[in-house]
């Protein structure tokens, strides 16, 4: 029982974070006022984490590990092609989008442009991130092209690598502009210039 609550006070410390991180950045994010905001003591964090930095490391490797199983339910959906998984992919990012208002964005994309260029244990995480989150794309491009639906001139880890970066710009452009036209223009050249069978 014991296990069980210090496990959900974690997971509620990080999930907390990640929210507040995604809306201030994890510079603006003091502990203090993730801490009010779980019910949690200062005293006890330390009992979870042993320093700021090792709170963000396990925010990133949580928010990773939700969105890899999400990718995967995604990009595997053998009842779909690999079109139509991708344009689940996009319609449920733009959906998230919405949701947050343009506040958001992505967690991980977010962490990239504020410390990748100040601290190398967040820049290696997070492109081991980014890096995984490629290769699962590069893999459903592949199968698509087996079908038949994708460009067999393609390289897959470039179109994948592609998608990644470009969609993250795209993301960071509806964010400064509060509307989804950047996301909307990639997805429609995505789709019609890059993986259309020539």
């Amino acid at each position: 029982m014991g296990i069980m609550k210090s496990n959900d006070t974690r997971k509620n410390i990080i999930q907390v974070g990640a929210s507040l991180i995604a809306q201030k950045g994890f510079g603006a994010t003091g502990l203090n006022a993730v801490l009010t905001k779980c019910g949690v003591p200062k005293g006890s964090f330390y009992y979870y984490f042993s320093s700021k930095n090792d709170f963000g490391l396990a925010v990133i490797d949580t928010f990773a590990e939700e969105y890899d199983a999400k990718l995967d339910r995604i990009l595997t959906d053998k009842t779909r092609s690999c079109i139509e998984r991708l344009q689940v992919y996009f319609s449920t990012s733009l959906e998230t989008m919405t949701n947050c208002e343009y506040k958001e964005g992505c967690l991980i994309g977010n962490l990239g442009q504020e410390l990748a260029g100040q601290n190398e244990m967040f820049r290696t995480r997070l492109n081991t991130v980014f890096t995984a989150w490629e290769m699962k794309f590069a893999l459903c491009l592949a199968e698509g092209q087996t079908d038949g639906d994708i460009n067999p001139d393609l390289d897959p880890h470039d179109a994948a690598s592609f998608l990644l970066s470009g969609w993250e710009g795209a993301i960071l452009r509806s964010k400064v502009l509060k509307s989804f036209e950047p996301m909307e223009r990639f997805i429609r050249v995505f789709f019609e210039h890059c993986l259309r069978p020539s």
